[in-house]
């Protein structure tokens, strides 16, 4: 596979983990841990509002991710939200995530895709 299709791919990918989390999990709430996380660190009586309004946020990013518009800027946000949500959620609440602390590695992983993708696949980025 070469890297423009790899690209595409990984794109297509970081979408889908958006949508999946924001949409099935959030909005449609068949993952009610999610509410419980935002319930614990935000409080309860705006817990499902509020866990209704991230997933559409979610559902945005994907959309965004999707477009390509201004991507490293998207990455850019993508890292900083992902990252800043699991540092908080593993000080936090760590008995609710779904592997507990070690919620955080697979949060890296993801962040290096999202690096990776737009900073070292992108044909934008690239030279050659």
């Amino acid at each position: 596979m070469n890297n423009k299709n790899l690209h595409k791919t990984i794109t297509i990918f970081i979408a889908l983990v958006w949508i999946v989390n924001g949409l099935l999990c959030k909005v449609l709430n068949l993952v009610p841990r999610h509410e419980e996380i935002v319930a614990n660190i935000l409080g309860d009586e705006y817990s499902r509002t509020l866990t209704i309004l991230i997933g559409l946020a979610e559902i945005v990013m994907a959309i965004w991710v999707l477009s390509r518009f201004q991507s490293k800027l998207n990455a850019v946000i993508q890292i900083l939200v992902v990252g800043t949500m699991n540092i908080l959620e593993f000080i936090l609440v760590p008995e609710l995530l779904l592997w507990g602390k070690f919620n955080a590695l697979f949060a890296l992983f993801f962040l290096i895709i999202v690096y990776y993708n737009e900073f070292k696949l992108n044909s934008k980025s690239n030279t050659n």
